[in-house]
């Protein structure tokens, strides 16, 4: 038998302020330019990714995304520097703990392998 290792890390403060949902969530508004489409791409209702982005612009102090509103060119949202520095942080982070995790897990089951 083959066993893997899974993991799941978030940021907190008394609750949960930021994990790979809401990188996901970002990470996409970046790269299409709005809110609605991110969302939409995971299957996810534009409220829930705009009550979920005002959560955690409320809990981090910061604002993650500017908001142009329609008009002849229509509208979108945008990372602000603070979003995309969290978002490139948050990443490396995790790449580094899922590293470092893994030599963690053959260290210790590594006799568990067959």
């Amino acid at each position: 038998m083959s066993y893997k290792l899974h993991s799941k890390i978030w940021l907190e403060d008394g609750g949960k302020v930021f994990g790979d949902g809401p990188c996901e969530l970002l990470e996409k508004v970046d790269r299409m330019g709005s809110l609605r489409q991110a969302a939409a791409d995971m299957k996810m209702s534009y409220r829930q990714a705009w009550d979920l982005v005002k959560m955690l612009e409320d809990n981090l102090g910061f604002a993650l995304l500017e908001r142009q509103t329609g008009g002849s060119c229509g509208g979108g949202s945008y990372l602000t520097e603070a979003g995309r520095d969290l978002v490139l942080r948050y990443k490396n982070f995790r790449k580094e703990a899922s590293s470092n995790l893994e030599q963690l897990f053959y260290k210790y089951f590594n006799d568990l392998q067959r």
